[in-house]
């Protein structure tokens, strides 16, 4: 039986795998492996290792009955249907904590890159455009001292309201159960969605679920202060990008920083890349290489405790 990796990874992983089994790998480190072959290639692996672009469905499933588990170079999952995986005895394994820090580093870095419109800044220097000094050149919007709202309040949110609490900020937080952690060392407030939406930053990091899907939308634009800005690093389908796009021309909030979108890559005629007032990045909340080479071994490590039998470190358990 094979492990089968869908992605380009170094070498020196692939070697250590082979350890442990014969080892097939997409070669390709951009193009994800085409849906006809990712399928034909997995009916006889044993463990997949997956990318986020690669749909891990009921049809994927049937059709790979000697598959024992698909581990996602990733900290969410919501591209597996991890339950109807478990009621067919297959694993499924993230990659959390390794990356939680790199991912609320970059979430920080969107937040005050928006704010203090950095890319335009630097955009205006790259044309030739800086034709002097003025008063109000280029000014921004201030991040210390003012109010954070936390959509999801796991260890990246967490994570993300330490550098906050580094600059003052005053922080609160909505999700399903109270993080009294947070709330005792970092003076986090557990507030409700409505309250959430009032603060000067509003910023998502939470997975994406059927409960928070499109919960950022037109209502909830609506509800923001006018200079209110929106950072997320959680998943694109939290968003109706449209009733974003709409709410950042009309100025019913000042900007918007994203590092996740509905569809990845985003498409050459996307109105976001028209908009200046809305920063997108490529998807690299955990983009280190120190980062990137731990989910990997991560990802070795599973597969080679499934292939002998063994518990893996990091399985994913849906209630």
């Amino acid at each position: 039986m094979k492990i089968l990796v869908t992605r380009q990874i170094p070498e020196r992983f692939i070697d250590e795998l082979k350890e442990a089994a014969e080892v097939v790998m997409h070669d390709d480190t951009l193009q994800p492996m085409p849906r006809d072959k990712f399928i034909e290639e997995s009916r006889d692996a044993g463990v997949v290792i997956t990318m986020m672009s690669d749909k891990v469905d009921r049809e994927y499933l049937d059709a790979c009955e000697n598959l024992k588990a698909v581990i996602n170079l990733a900290v969410g999952f919501d591209n597996i249907d991890v339950r109807y995986a478990n009621e067919n005895n297959i694993t499924v394994c993230n990659t959390p904590d390794v990356l939680t820090e790199t991912t609320a580093e970059l979430a920080f870095t969107l937040m005050l890159v928006t704010a203090r419109r950095i890319v335009e800044a630097a955009e205006l220097v790259q044309k030739g455009e800086w034709q002097g000094w003025e008063p109000y050149m280029m000014a921004g919007k201030d991040v210390a001292g003012k109010s954070v709202g936390i959509f999801g309040m796991g260890s990246i949110g967490t994570a993300f309201a330490r550098r906050c609490k580094a600059f003052g900020m005053d922080i609160m937080y909505n999700t399903r159960s109270r993080h009294e952690d947070a709330e005792r060392e970092l003076g986090a407030r557990h507030v409700d969605f409505s309250e959430l939406l009032q603060s000067d930053y509003v910023v998502c990091t939470a997975p994406l679920t059927e409960e928070t899907k499109e919960i950022f939308n037109k209502d909830a634009f609506n509800r923001m202060k006018g200079d209110a800005i929106f950072i997320n690093i959680g998943r694109g389908g939290h968003v109706v990008e449209e009733d974003l796009l709409a709410a950042v021309q009309a100025g019913e909030i000042a900007a918007a920083g994203l590092d996740v979108l509905r569809q990845e890559p985003i498409q050459d005629d996307h109105p976001f890349l028209d908009e200046k007032r809305i920063v997108v990045l490529p998807h690299i909340g955990s983009a280190t290489v120190e980062t990137r080479d731990a989910m990997i071994q991560l990802c070795v490590d599973n597969a080679k405790q499934i292939m002998k039998g063994e518990e893996p470190k990091t399985p994913v358990k849906v209630k």
